[in-house]
């Protein structure tokens, strides 16, 4: 009895630890939440499909794509160039996912449950994922070689793994954060950082010669249907409205 008594509490410290985390809401702000999520999803796969399209076609924002290379060719200076570099490293390959890694693992540390650090987790790895199978698939070429400002690449444009991963990090940290926080001067701070760190990576990936406008703004897109996923798993798994019945997962007693 003592060692099943053990093993139970266990598997319980174990779920409370990794998944029970609940917060209490008014049911209009959990329904602001999911139609916040139906729009994130419904919105950012209307637009990659747009996109996506555009770009087999060469039409719609397509178009504008070497117009917009050339706007931004004509801003290229010494002191840019060193910026975009360094955006491009920090939300690179190798910079990123340590960054990624340090973040979830200093979290999960430092909180009383991991659910909020393991929903980043996924999200970004549903962002790498996504990138690697689209890319090959729709095999669009980079922009000229000659235009490249950071090395050579040869791998397909559409959509850039850069851009999306930034988007995803920097919007899915916003929201885990601004959720619990529930300070209207927090979440617009954490969007607003969140904004300007995408659009810059996203000029910053144009500018340096190696995505058009629409690769970016494809991943921007699909970036947008990854955080509306959490949110929709987030608020189903977390959100109660007071009264409610909490939806813990049960313990199994063994036999």
């Amino acid at each position: 009895m003592t060692t099943t008594a053990s093993r139970r509490e266990r598997l319980q410290a174990w779920n409370e630890r990794f998944l029970v985390e609940e917060r209490h809401l008014p049911l209009a702000a959990r329904r602001r939440l999911y139609a916040t999520s139906s729009v994130l999803i419904v919105m950012g796969l209307a637009a990659f499909t747009v996109l996506l399209v555009g770009v087999l076609t060469q039409s719609g924002l397509a178009q504008l794509d070497e117009p917009v290379d050339a706007w931004f060719d004509g801003f290229r200076s010494p002191d840019t160039t060193a910026l975009m570099i360094a955006l491009a490293i920090v939300f690179g390959p190798i910079a990123l996912p340590a960054i990624v890694l340090v973040v979830v693992t200093v979290w999960t540390i430092a909180a009383k449950h991991i659910w909020r650090p393991l929903l980043l987790a996924v999200g970004m790895l549903a962002g790498v994922a996504l990138a690697l199978i689209i890319a090959p698939i729709v095999g669009r070429p980079r922009p000229p070689i000659a235009d490249m400002l950071f090395g050579t690449d040869h791998t397909s444009s559409f959509p850039s793994g850069h851009v999306l991963g930034a988007s995803d990090f920097f919007l899915l940290l916003a929201f885990l954060l601004a959720s619990r926080v529930q300070q209207r001067w927090f979440t617009a701070s954490a969007v607003a950082v969140a904004v300007v760190m995408i659009v810059a990576q996203a000029a910053g990936r144009i500018y340096l010669g190696y995505h058009y406008l629409s690769d970016v703004s494809a991943s921007i897109a699909l970036s947008m249907v990854i955080v509306g996923v959490v949110i929709a798993v987030d608020t189903r798994r977390t959100a109660r409205v007071p009264g409610e019945r909490a939806a813990a997962t049960p313990i199994v007693a063994e036999r």
